[in-house]
C-alpha cells in the first residue's frame, strides 16, 4: 500500500484517539455537575469515561501499528532530510514521540484493566494517572507528527 494512504489513516485513527481520550481525561479531570443551564463543558465533563476505554485501547494499538509500519520510511527520507537541514529539536522531538508510544503501550494494559475490571472508587486516583499520562502521551506525538510532516511532508 501506498505510504501516503498508510499516513492519511494513521492521521484520522490518531484523531479518533485524540478525541476519545481527550473526552476521557475531561470526564476524570472534573466531575458532572447539574447547573441551571447546560453548557456545552458541562455535557462534555457529563460524558461517562468508562465508555471510552475500550475505543481508546484500540484506537491506540491501531495507531501505533501503522506508526510503526510508517517508521522506516520517515527514518530513511524524513530524518535524514531534517539532520541535514540541522535541526536537532525537531529529531529529538520525534526521538521523545517513540518514547512516549512505546510507554504508552506498555501501560495499556494497566491502563484497560483499571477502567473496565475495577471500578471500584480506591483506584480512582489510578485511573486519573494513568488516563492523563495515556492523554499526553497522544497529544505530544499528534502534535509532534503533524508538525514535523508539515517541516518535511512524508513522500516528498
Amino acid at each position: 500500500m501506498n505510504p501516503t494512504y498508510l499516513l492519511i489513516i494513521h492521521g484520522l485513527v490518531a484523531v479518533a484517539l485524540l478525541g476519545a481520550v481527550t473526552h476521557q481525561a475531561i470526564s476524570v479531570w472534573s466531575a458532572a455537575r447539574k447547573p441551571a443551564a447546560a453548557s456545552f463543558v458541562t455535557r462534555l465533563r457529563a460524558v461517562p469515561a468508562t465508555s471510552y476505554a475500550n475505543a481508546v485501547v484500540l484506537l491506540y494499538l491501531v495507531s501505533t501499528f501503522l506508526g510503526g509500519w510508517l517508521y522506516p520510511a520517515y527514518r530513511l527520507n524524513v530524518r535524514v532530510v531534517l539532520e541535514q537541514l540541522q535541526m536537532p529539536a525537531a529529531n529529538g522531538s520525534f526521538e521523545l514521540k517513540e518514547h512516549f508510544a512505546m510507554l504508552g503501550l506498555a501501560m495499556l494494559p494497566a491502563y484497560w484493566y483499571f477502567w473496565r475490571a475495577s471500578l471500584e472508587p480506591a483506584y480512582a486516583r489510578a485511573r486519573v494517572a494513568l488516563t492523563s499520562l495515556l492523554a499526553f502521551f497522544v497529544w505530544w506525538n499528534f502534535l509532534v507528527g503533524h508538525i514535523l510532516n508539515n517541516i518535511r511532508g512524508f513522500g516528498s
